[in-house]
C-alpha cells in the first residue's frame, strides 16, 4: 500500500470505513469494477467480484458502484466522508498538500519552459563561403577562432578547380557546419565567423540555421 493509501489527508486510512461492499447474488461477473478500479481493490473469485483490498479504495470514490450494471456494489453514505472532514479538520492539511502540489506543477512548468527555450536555441548552422582560400590561411584562422570555445566545425568541404588552380589563386568553394558542443546559442559566434570571412576577403554565399 502506498503512502497516499496509508493515510487520507493525514488521517490513518484504517480509521475511515470507506470501501465497497459487493452483493454476490446480484453480481453477474462482468468484471467492469475489476477493470475500472485503478487501485486494485477488486479480485475476481469464481466470476464474482471480491473486495480484496478495501482500504486501498480512494475515500469518496464510488465510480465502480456507478458503473455496475446490476447495482451489486454499494458504499456508505456520503455523510461519512463529510463527517470525517469536519471531525479531523483536514483542510489545513489539504492546503499544505495543495501548496506542495502547486509547487511541483510550477517546477515542472519551469523545467518544461526552460527545455523549450533550450530547444529553440539555434545550436547548429551551415555556412557556404567562396573565394581564394590559399595555403589554408582561412582554415588556420578558423582553428584559432574555435580554440577554447564551446563550438566546433564539422563536415568541412573545400572544392577547388585544380591543384594548379589553387596555386594560381583560383577561387574555390567551402561549406561547413558550426555546432555547439554544449548546446549553446551559436548566434553570437556566427557574427565572429562572418567577420572572419570578411577579413579573409572571402564571400559568404549562404548561411542557414539547422
Amino acid at each position: 500500500m502506498s503512502a497516499t493509501q496509508q493515510s487520507w489527508h493525514g488521517i490513518p486510512r484504517e480509521e475511515i470505513p470507506w470501501f465497497p461492499t459487493v452483493d454476490a447474488e446480484a453480481c453477474i461477473g462482468c468484471q467492469l469494477c475489476f477493470v475500472t478500479c485503478g487501485r486494485g481493490v477488486y479480485e475476481m473469485d469464481a466470476r464474482v467480484a471480491n473486495v480484496a483490498k478495501g482500504l486501498s479504495c480512494m475515500v469518496g470514490c464510488s465510480t465502480c458502484a456507478a458503473v455496475c450494471p446490476t447495482q451489486a456494489i454499494s458504499f456508505p453514505e456520503r455523510e461519512l466522508v463529510w463527517r470525517v472532514e469536519r471531525e479531523h479538520k483536514i483542510f489545513r492539511e489539504v492546503r499544505r498538500e495543495a501548496a506542495d502540489k502547486q509547487a511541483k506543477l510550477d517546477s515542472a512548468k519551469a523545467r518544461a519552459a526552460a527545455g523549450a527555450r533550450v530547444a529553440a536555441l539555434p545550436t547548429r548552422a551551415r555556412l557556404e563561403v567562396a573565394g581564394v582560400f590559399g595555403q589554408r590561411a582561412f582554415v588556420a584562422r578558423l582553428e584559432q577562432l574555435l580554440e577554447g570555445r564551446p563550438f566546433d566545425v564539422v563536415k568541412l568541404k573545400l572544392e577547388i578547380p585544380t591543384v594548379k588552380g589553387a596555386a594560381e589563386r583560383t577561387p574555390g568553394f567551402m561549406s561547413f557546419e558550426v555546432t555547439s558542443t554544449d548546446q549553446a546559442d551559436v548566434t553570437p559566434f556566427l557574427e565572429e565567423l562572418r567577420q572572419l570571412v570578411r577579413d579573409s576577403e572571402l564571400v559568404l554565399v549562404d548561411e542557414a540555421r539547422l
